[in-house]
């Protein structure tokens, strides 16, 4: 039985501008499949009935009933006696995708390559263990000494902090999940930004959160706060303080430094200014740091979101040391980190042992794990820059300063149609309305700046090809892209 039916209408808000110079219902189809394949349309979900569909969309029955016929020929919709039309993924019929084969580049995931030092720390790390394997290894708030070196860093930043404000998660994802949890309620509303990092919103969602989306100003390299190394906000401040005046929600998820995707960080103004919004209407604040360290060149020291006003902060070592090092922690008042205890209990028994050892002694060694990934960043967007302006010269590049992506405006609202033509051409990229909900930001396109120059010149060459494939796109000559390695 399908976990959630998506209704006509939602589907339809979904779908955006989707008719083609093709048939129609291969356009729908088309559509459709890229909603399942990038997650916009869970796996297991009943799909609206053919003539509610059709009715909708101003379709005949039989486009719709062709356009489904296509997707289960596809493996992506399953017919189910009594369930209709289910949502599928071609040899899983209920479980997430395998990971993309060797001739595919997998540019939608935003992570660098592991530190190269990592099994070096690691086997270091082992020799610890023997100290801690008198308990019995579950441990659902963190090593003391990890704590307190989480702890540490964030007083080394600006933000007195003690262990006890701590709590070890299984990375961030983790963490925005037992906080949202823990905090929001069936019906609560909850501000988002516009666009955003879709895993919170979903976990928001999840938890029973009634999003409130405000705009984020993405990073431009222009503005009247240029000369502080950061762009022009003040717009982005008063719609966020507004939404927290005229919603009252319970919480907010806003990403401070190097936003994901757009790049954008914010003013100590328009920092203090949210939060003493957010404090008189007693909305709780939840700043997501998990980039917040990976400065390029922005030119402005910032301190901790919590170092302006109260917020719940969320960090991990996934975009510093490596995805696959699942920590991440909370940092909190000592009343919430044990109301957050008893929200864990029943989903997990704590953060692996093993992996916190590692992450004690990486912490130790952070600013040159920092010094290392600056470098790699600065590369990475550099050599992004170049190549994107070559090949898409209508394209509109911001130069970020920090992070590890950036957010490309396109010119057209096309972002669905060019991420599923990319994987005709063996690059997998997230489309912009991934970042949004309803649909929203199909001008835009997020792309990484910290993979390796020779897989981020393949992915261009793979995007120039997908572009072309669109009608009417233009193109650039690709000489300056290198070849395939």
């Amino acid at each position: 039985m399908a976990e959630s039916t998506l209704s006509a209408r939602a589907l339809e808000t979904l779908l955006g501008e989707w008719r083609g110079k093709g048939s129609a219902y291969q356009a729908l189809a088309e559509r459709v499949r890229l909603l399942i394949l990038d997650g916009r349309i869970p796996v297991d979900t009943r799909l609206p009935a053919e003539r509610d569909l059709a009715e909708r969309l101003r379709l005949s029955r039989t486009t719709v009933t062709a356009a489904y016929g296509h997707l289960r020929e596809h493996g992506l919709v399953q017919s189910l006696r009594g369930s209709g039309s289910v949502t599928r993924l071609p040899g899983a019929p209920s479980t997430l995708p395998a990971p993309p084969g060797t001739d595919h580049i997998d540019f939608s995931k935003a992570a660098p390559p592991a530190l190269p030092w990592l099994p070096e720390v690691a086997r270091q790390a082992i020799d610890d263990l023997p100290a801690q394997l008198g308990d019995p290894g579950f441990d659902p708030i963190g090593t003391p000494a990890l704590r307190a070196a989480i702890a540490d860093r964030y007083t080394v930043r600006g933000l007195p902090t003690s262990a006890e404000q701590i709590m070890v998660t299984i990375g961030a994802q983790h963490a925005i999940a037992l906080l949202s949890r823990a905090l929001v309620g069936r019906g609560d509303r909850a501000i988002i930004e516009a666009p955003t990092y879709p895993h919170a919103y979903e976990a928001l969602r999840t938890a029973g959160a009634r999003l409130v989306p405000v705009a984020v100003v993405p990073h431009d390299g222009s503005g009247p706060d240029r000369d502080a190394g950061l762009p022009g906000d003040g717009d982005e401040t008063a719609a966020m303080t507004r939404a927290i005046q005229h919603s009252n929600p319970v919480a907010a998820y806003l990403m401070p430094d190097f936003q994901n995707p757009t790049g954008r960080s914010l003013t100590v103004d328009a920092r203090e200014r949210m939060l003493d919004a957010a404090a008189r209407q007693g909305t709780v604040v939840i700043a997501d740091e998990t980039t917040g360290e990976l400065d390029i060149d922005r030119g402005a020291s910032l301190l901790p979101m919590a170092a302006y006003g109260p917020a719940i902060m969320v960090g991990s070592v996934g975009k510093t040391v490596w995805g696959g090092v699942r920590v991440g922690w909370i940092r909190a008042d000592r009343p919430l980190i044990r109301r957050l205890l008893a929200v864990r209990s029943p989903g997990d028994l704590g953060t692996p042992i093993i992996e916190q050892l590692l992450v004690t002694r990486l912490l130790e060694r952070m600013d040159d794990i920092l010094d290392l990934r600056r470098e790699q960043l600065r590369a990475g967007r550099d050599r992004l820059e170049i190549l994107l302006a070559e090949a898409f010269p209508g394209w509109h590049v911001p130069h970020v300063d920090g992070g590890i992506v950036t957010w490309i405006g396109l010119g057209a609202p096309v972002s669905s149609q060019l991420a599923l033509a990319a994987r005709s051409h063996g690059l997998i990229i997230a489309a912009g309305p991934r970042f949004g909900i309803d649909g929203a930001f199909e001008r835009f396109l997020r792309l990484p700046i910290c993979y390796p120059a020779e897989t981020t010149d393949a992915a261009v060459q793979a995007l120039a090809r997908a572009w072309r494939s669109l009608s009417g796109a233009p193109v650039a000559d690709q000489g300056l892209l290198a070849a395939v390695v």
